[in-house]
């Protein structure tokens, strides 16, 4: 099996929706994290696809797929998290960082999509590793995550769209915070 994991760019839109094409993906967009809760509801399906194409057009790729054996098979949002909005409306997220909301060297790792054939063989893993290094490469000084922990409470796959605490774990992120049981927030420092 041949892993490739590439930048989320206007020109592999057709494949970031193919990735996306699992649970709420289509639905999503991978927009919740960019929308307050009111245009969330009010935005239809073809308007958030519209925001995402228009978020892959831009300088910054906002995410990263990834390809087994060259068909798109995962996805993953990363950025920083001062262009994700609803973070800094999450209580979860600003009562547990220790970071300032505003500081854009913070960058955060917030959805995964795995298609249901590539489940279970460590995708999600070489995504958030991949997710790392694309926000080292961009400048973060921190990278934060929100995963859940299916230890705690049991979860539905699409539940998980935030990863896993194990996972963060596995990739050397410290657990900061767990507001609740079954949420954490982690946190990997990248440089001081």
């Amino acid at each position: 099996m041949a892993i490739e994991i590439l930048p989320a760019t206007g020109e592999r839109f057709d494949d970031a929706e193919r990735a996306l094409d699992s649970g709420d993906g289509p639905e999503c967009q991978c927009q919740w994290w960019l929308l307050p809760n009111g245009p969330w509801k009010d935005a239809s399906v073809a308007e958030r696809t519209e925001m995402f194409r228009t978020e892959l057009d831009d300088d910054l790729p906002p995410g990263l797929i990834a390809y087994v054996d060259g068909e798109p098979a995962g996805w993953v949002r990363v950025g920083p998290r001062t262009a994700q909005p609803r973070l800094a409306r999450t209580r979860d997220v600003t009562a547990s960082t220790p970071e300032p909301l505003d500081d854009p060297s913070v960058w955060a790792v917030t959805c995964f999509v795995v298609r249901s054939a590539h489940r279970g063989g460590g995708l999600m893993k070489s995504l958030l590793d991949a997710a790392v290094e694309a926000a080292r490469d961009g400048g973060a000084r921190v990278v934060e995550g929100y995963p859940l922990d299916p230890t705690a409470a049991k979860r539905s796959s699409n539940q998980l769209f935030r990863g896993t605490v194990a996972v963060f774990e596995e990739a050397g992120f410290t657990v900061i915070d767990r507001p609740k049981p079954d949420r954490a927030l982690v946190s990997l420092t990248l440089r001081d």
